[in-house]
């Protein structure tokens, strides 16, 4: 087990899996269990209303054509495929969508000192939250954490993410609005080398407006970081609100756009009936989600477990 998921394993026991994606379960669950009782057996020609399921489970449609496709080879190869059957083929066949693109990811594993995060997001999205939740977590591990406050461009973001850490007790390097994000990420990397934290945090601003501003700025940035940590960013967050849709995947595809991205967190799908998105990401992006928001407490993050979150998907919802 890797020193990050041992982490998530140490921390105060989250709000359960089942709880977060409540609204996506029962709508979904309830779907599949009315097409089974409808449908003696699969066929071909049943799959279509099957299609409108998924996508209506935010799923979308690119990825719920592969999931029918492998579905109907099922179909066609068993030839007297039962519909009791499909939650058991369903949950196959989603798990390894979601499982290939954890195989894709490109964080080292293990942990080094300072380790860096790099965080980008849209405004809006809970960028700021998902921050102070992660050094929330890291430091009631034990460990010594920094936030770089380099989203300079919007009002009153240094102020927010000062207040917050200023709640928790943790570190923030901030030189104001207005201030060179790249300037605030070398004063950051400085002070966590020269007093040894374990932990950085990097806030970044979400201009995704303008692509090209956007790119230039998180490339300096990461410049300044590799001169003096070289292998850093360790890891590049993108963090994007569940509750969109898929919206959310489109933030997903034009940040892609503009700089490579190790993992996802998700945030407000303990209030949305969207959760089939984070199914989307991993398929059409290949990047592994690795966080979830479960809700608006200090401590409601989740490490993201695809097999809970798929077998909660597609078991009977608790009343």
């Amino acid at each position: 087990m890797s020193f990050f998921k041992k982490l998530f394993s140490f921390q105060k026991e989250p709000p359960k899996i089942d709880l977060v994606i409540d609204q996506t379960k029962k709508s979904f669950w309830s779907k599949i269990m009315g097409f089974i009782s409808n449908h003696q057996n699969l066929t071909p020609e049943t799959l279509a209303e099957l299609e409108e399921i998924l996508i209506q489970a935010d799923i979308g449609i690119a990825t719920t054509e592969k999931i029918i496709k492998i579905l109907q080879e099922k179909v066609e190869a068993a030839k007297n495929l039962k519909s009791n059957q499909l939650t058991e083929i369903l949950t196959e066949i989603i798990l390894d969508i979601l499982k290939e693109s954890s195989s894709n990811s490109t964080q080292n594993e293990s942990f080094t000192k300072p380790e860096v995060i790099l965080v980008v997001g849209v405004n809006g999205v809970g960028k700021t939250t998902t921050i102070a939740k992660l050094a929330n977590l890291y430091k009631n591990n034990g460990l010594k954490v920094l936030v770089g406050a380099a989203d300079t461009f919007r009002a009153a973001a240094p102020e927010q993410l000062q207040r917050w850490m200023s709640k928790l007790n943790i570190e923030v390097v901030s030189q104001g609005l207005g201030a060179d994000p790249s300037a605030v990420a070398f004063d950051t990397i400085n002070k966590a080398l020269s007093k040894e934290f374990d932990i950085v945090i990097i806030d970044t601003a979400g201009r995704l407006h303008n692509k090209i501003h956007l790119m230039e700025e998180l490339s300096k940035i990461k410049r300044v970081i590799q001169k003096k940590i070289p292998n850093a960013p360790h890891e590049i967050l993108l963090v994007i609100d569940g509750s969109t849709g898929q919206n959310a995947l489109i933030q997903a595809q034009e940040f892609s756009k503009v700089t490579p991205i190790t993992h996802i967190a998700v945030t407000k799908l303990d209030g949305t009936a969207k959760g089939g998105v984070l199914i989307a990401i991993a398929d059409q992006l290949k990047i592994p989600v690795k966080y979830i928001g479960a809700g608006e407490k200090i401590d409601d993050l989740m490490y993201f477990d695809a097999e809970k979150f798929i077998h909660s998907l597609l078991s009977k919802p608790t009343l």
